[in-house]
């Protein structure tokens, strides 16, 4: 049952950071299950690398190196994947940046800017030019990653916080703005343990105040991403989905 509720044959997905961590996680499980895949990332031989693992599954690939929060570099991506593909049904909003910095004061402009432009401005730019082809197609789903830090900020990831924080409100305007066609979701993910845990402490890799007293494996954000992309999910609009561990 759980596979013919999860069936994204002839889907296409678009992926942002989708060449490590849980981009890659979400190309590989949507792949996995059918569908075409866009990613794109800054490196572009890291999403060609990932585009070949696609492929290696017999399913098509497309790798395009962008940075998301360049908001002219956004059209070119969005017109290579329907060059390609004719369609893009499932958007994912997953790039993101998480610098600490010494202190609020300490923190320049320039880390200000790129951290809002990858977290929120870029999903922004790209969320518009891919949820109105979608609503002129007749459906899609978007999905944006945001964080626990939303909703639990600290000092030293302010701007992080920030940005995540505007994320989630703006995944409401667009659910609105799109609707009914276009279901646009947030997928909340707590600390997981991909390439940024690497410079974590063993007692934060290991030991967390949430409910499940951990970090996530990759794999655990998965069934998440597969809910809010699929038809299962056709009364969820503008939602929050945490996976977070269980946090208070």
């Amino acid at each position: 049952m759980t596979d013919e509720l999860f069936d994204f044959t002839g889907k296409v997905a678009m992926v942002t950071g989708g060449s490590r961590g849980l981009g890659l996680e979400m190309v590989r499980a949507f792949a996995k299950r059918g569908a075409d895949v866009v990613i794109t990332s800054r490196k572009a031989e890291s999403c060609e690398a990932a585009a070949d693992e696609v492929r290696a599954m017999g399913r098509r690939a497309l790798a395009y190196g962008a940075h998301v929060g360049h908001w002219d570099e956004m059209p070119g991506l969005v017109d290579a994947a329907y060059a390609e593909f004719g369609k893009v049904d499932i958007l994912v909003n997953n790039a993101g940046m998480s610098p600490l910095a010494p202190s609020s004061l300490e923190t320049s402009e320039e880390l200000f800017d790129k951290i809002v432009g990858v977290n929120f401005k870029g999903p922004f730019r790209l969320t518009s030019l891919v949820g109105s082809r979608m609503f002129e197609a007749g459906g899609g789903s978007i999905i944006n990653v945001s964080s626990s830090g939303s909703i639990r900020p600290q000092p030293r990831y302010g701007p992080y916080a920030g940005a995540k924080a505007a994320l989630n409100a703006l995944t409401e305007v667009f659910s609105k703005e799109y609707a009914p066609k276009v279901r646009v979701n947030t997928l909340m993910a707590g600390p997981f343990d991909t390439d940024i845990a690497k410079a974590w402490t063993d007692e934060q890799r290991n030991s967390r105040d949430n409910a499940a007293g951990r970090i996530g494996r990759p794999a655990e954000i998965v069934t998440a991403a597969l809910y809010l992309a699929s038809p299962a999910s056709g009364f969820t609009h503008g939602s929050i989905v945490r996976v977070d561990g269980g946090y208070p």
